[in-house]
């Protein structure tokens, strides 16, 4: 049955609908902590200091930071199917984990290993997704993937609210069984694919490992285009992880809510609406690239420019419905440039080093992320949390403007010289037997 269902036409949507889940439990799991602050205190009472909590979320960002281009050098090396269901199984275990911790240090190094395990999820997933969609799906089905990632978002709202009427103990160890049992039902449905071409004569060794990590590095930043998409992923991480980590503070304390009601309504506002955004996002950039090379740059733009509106409300507004509307323009054009990060990238990288520059690309944004989740704590503590929000709009701008006037893509889907030449000496080859 296993075997019949991979050689279906449908299979490709079935890998999104499986991998939908795995990205759901990836934010989930990160996103419950966010919440459920005021209701571990009573345990742990470090986590009253902002400073110590973004201490705690920090770590998180700085580990998965840097062990996002490992992971996606491996990723374009090994095997995918199982990078994945070894980073859910892990992360999972972690978060049963966390359900046990009974000090600030053993939170503290769970959240290390938890950002280490998650690190290697994003660019297998991204990159195998990629290549079981060409060019006019791409966009639409990495939307569907990322639906998982802001639902996720939005159920760990609801960390608070459990951990209110169960304790926060329960909310990681359900959370986390789940994951554990779904990795192992992924091993019988989830396949590998790779569309570029590997010469059988290539003898895989650490040297040989080595210098195709290195060339594949080499080509990346030797591209000019690679180094633009560096700055725009990072730059909107800045107020992407802000919303993501501190929004529910900055509600409690902008519209005076208990966090068990500010949690839900801040994280569910932002990740429902970034829901619908990146699937408008997907079908407009799939349709609008096979009219104009750069369809899914000025989709991405017009998302982000949205943002740009919300990050004022946030900082100059102590009104609810001003506040709730600035959360759904924020997430509904977060995720339509979000949605198009990969895709865009395809326009540039081949496919035999998309993985590493998606890695890449997730140690710039999370370092920017890690960077503003820990200055926010300290501007949490002495009251300028809003005024940090506003001045994120003027980076935006910026990689805005950036983007638009330096990335002109030659073609929908890159490939290289070396897969040109192999998929042809396959044709040739199949040619000659016949």
């Amino acid at each position: 049955m296993i075997a019949k269902l991979n050689e279906k036409k449908s299979y490709p949507w079935i890998v999104v609908g499986l991998l939908w889940f795995v990205a759901l439990l990836n934010y989930l799991d990160r996103q419950m902590l966010s919440t459920m602050k005021s209701a571990m205190m009573d345990d742990i009472p470090e986590l009253a200091k902002a400073e110590n909590f973004g201490l705690l979320m920090a770590v998180f960002l700085w580990i998965y930071a840097l062990m996002s281009p490992v992971s996606g050098i491996i990723a374009d090396r090994f095997n995918r199917k199982r990078i994945i269901i070894g980073s859910l199984f892990i992360w999972s275990g972690v978060t049963m984990a966390m359900g046990y911790a009974t000090t600030f240090n053993q939170i503290y190094i769970l959240r290390g290993i938890m950002g280490f395990s998650e690190a290697f999820y994003i660019p297998a997933a991204l990159s195998l997704i990629a290549d079981y969609h060409q060019e006019k799906t791409r966009s639409f089905a990495i939307a569907i993937h990322t639906t998982g990632i802001y639902l996720g978002q939005a159920l760990g709202g609801f960390g608070a609210t459990i951990s209110k009427y169960f304790s926060w103990h329960f909310s990681f160890h359900s959370v986390g069984l789940f994951g554990v049992l779904y990795s192992l039902i992924l091993i019988f449905f989830i396949q590998e694919k790779k569309t570029y071409f590997l010469d059988p004569r290539e003898k895989s060794s650490v040297r040989f490992e080595f210098k195709q990590m290195f060339k594949g590095l080499g080509i990346l930043f030797g591209n000019i285009s690679f180094w633009v998409l560096l700055f725009y992923f990072s730059a909107p991480s800045l107020p992407g992880w802000a919303a993501k980590n501190w929004l529910p503070t900055l509600f409690t304390e902008t519209l005076h809510l208990d966090m068990s009601l500010a949690g839900p309504i801040a994280t569910v506002t932002i990740s429902m609406s970034s829901f619908f955004g990146v699937l408008i996002g997907g079908a407009i950039s799939d349709r609008w690239v096979m009219k104009h090379l750069k369809g899914r740059i000025y989709t991405s733009a017009i998302g982000l420019f949205l943002t740009i509106p919300a990050l004022f409300l946030f900082g100059y507004c102590c009104d609810i419905t001003a506040i709730v509307f600035g959360a759904v323009l924020f997430g509904l054009g977060f995720g339509i440039y979000d949605t198009n990060n990969m895709p865009i990238l395809c326009q540039f990288v081949a496919p035999r080093y998309r993985a590493t520059g998606y890695g890449i690309m997730n140690f710039a944004g999370i370092s920017a992320g890690a960077i503003i989740t820990e200055f926010l704590g300290k501007a949490a503590d002495n009251g300028g949390m809003r005024h940090v929000f506003v001045l994120l709009l003027f980076v935006v701008l910026t990689a805005i403007v950036l983007q638009l006037v330096s990335l002109h893509p030659k073609t929908i889907d890159m490939i290289d010289e070396s897969e040109a030449t192999g998929f042809q000496s396959k044709k040739e080859t199949n040619l000659e037997i016949k």
